[in-house]
């Protein structure tokens, strides 16, 4: 009798314990350790074809199609149909619409919680990359709240005070130091050296960055621009200066060492700043650099971790038209077409006349003047010194836990969701 009791003891344990880990793996949400999430500035779904035929031709699929999850963002701000860089990001990384020109947002009268608060608040390492400044509108809106986009030396300063992230790979130290050490400051702040004094790792070329022992949970200020970075095929300059690629494969390394997880957050800006100066080759270029970037981070995090892909807004209103040939890339859709008219095209920025209607149209040379008027290359609709942003959606792509809701049209502020929940 005590032999089937122990038995029938035995039996019920052995149950119980198969429905708990039965119960565990299928109802119990168990959070990805690792959380990247990639700001394309810029990234729209016309982006994207006209990036495939630059790279490889049309038929050459980029790191980001393989991706499982994507969809359509709506990302209007609170009071304009396009946001500006400072909405478009305090949408993504507070997951409130405010207006333009403000960074960050206001819920009942106090700063709501960025993404990279949340997860320090969770146990998790955080880390900040770009190709950009770490003083930008894109950049500050995930360490301050702030409703000018254009205080820079105010932004540098908090993110010095900033407890939140523990790695930022950037450019832009000039708003970190006072003039006197090549930077711009004229308080006499000299925020590098305060960030050392904190137990701050500093880095200021690629090959510092390799060095930095990868075995404890990092505490790493990478700063290797005065601005921003050269772009890709500026050899010279890159020599010294990390890719995209380079700094999020390294930021993986150093962060996955905290047990409690991580999330990174990886702004390609390059993209933005050859977009608004109607630059087709440079902004392609550097939607590669971010493509490759995203394989990078997908190889590195493994298949576990969720990795989002967002635009934030679509800039200067980039078209290839003109029909190239299936075979046709790179250079070859850079110049004119067979008819001698530009394959690329913009809605607006610099390439363009400074009148409107009638006025800005080409005009045939006048008899005295021998020769066609060749067209502008990449021309714009009409002028803008900067190339403004457009009303369009974006394209957001997931893998990993809680992307699978990437499917249809969204609001801007979903990208918010899906990472807040991971954390």
């Amino acid at each position: 009798m005590k032999w089937r009791n122990q038995l029938l003891a035995l039996f019920c344990l052995a149950l119980f314990v198969a429905f708990g880990v039965f119960y565990f793996q299928h109802w119990v949400v168990q959070k990805p350790f690792g959380i990247i999430l990639f700001v394309g500035e810029g990234l729209t779904p016309s982006r994207l074809a006209a990036t495939r035929v630059f790279g490889g031709g049309v038929d050459t699929p980029l790191s980001l199609d393989s991706m499982p999850y994507l969809a359509l963002v709506k990302n209007y701000s609170n009071d304009f149909a396009a946001p500006d860089a400072a909405a478009a990001a305090s949408m993504i990384a507070t997951g409130t619409k405010v207006n333009n020109k403000s960074i960050g947002a206001q819920v009942r009268g106090v700063a709501a919680p960025n993404l990279t608060e949340l997860a320090h608040r969770a146990g998790r390492a955080t880390g900040f990359v770009t190709d950009g400044k770490i003083t930008s509108a894109t950049a500050a809106a995930f360490y301050t709240s702030n409703s000018d986009p254009t205080a820079h030396l105010e932004f540098a300063r908090v993110l010095a005070d900033n407890p939140s992230l523990d790695l930022v790979l950037s450019g832009g130290y000039e708003d970190l130091l006072p003039a006197e050490k090549d930077g711009v400051r004229k308080d006499s702040r000299d925020l590098v050296s305060e960030l050392r004094r904190k137990g701050f790792d500093l880095a200021r070329t690629k090959a510092d960055l390799e060095a930095i022992p990868a075995w404890r949970r990092p505490k790493v200020f990478g700063a290797f621009a005065r601005s921003e970075f050269a772009y890709a095929d500026q050899i010279e300059a890159r020599n010294e200066q990390p890719s995209l690629a380079d700094m999020v494969r390294r930021a993986i390394e150093l962060l996955q060492y905290n047990r409690g997880g991580y999330l990174l957050v990886v702004d390609a800006r390059l993209m933005r700043k050859a977009a608004e100066q109607n630059d087709a080759e440079h902004t392609l270029t550097e939607t590669l650099e971010l493509d490759r970037a995203v394989a990078v981070a997908r190889r590195y995090a493994g298949e576990k971790s969720t990795i989002v892909v967002c635009g934030d807004v679509g800039v200067g209103g980039l078209h290839l038209s003109g029909a190239p040939f299936r075979s046709d890339r790179g250079i070859a859709v850079l110049g004119l077409n067979s008819a001698g008219d530009p394959w690329f095209s913009w809605a607006s920025g610099p390439h363009a006349t400074k009148s409107y209607g009638a006025a800005k149209l080409q005009q045939s040379p006048p008899p005295s003047e021998p020769g066609p008027v060749e067209p502008p290359q990449e021309p714009a609709a009409f002028y803008a010194p900067v190339a403004l942003e457009t009303v369009e959606d974006v394209v957001v792509f997931g893998s990993g836990h809680g992307t699978e809701v990437f499917h249809g049209t969204l609001d801007g502020t979903a990208v918010f969701r899906v990472i807040r929940d991971c954390l």
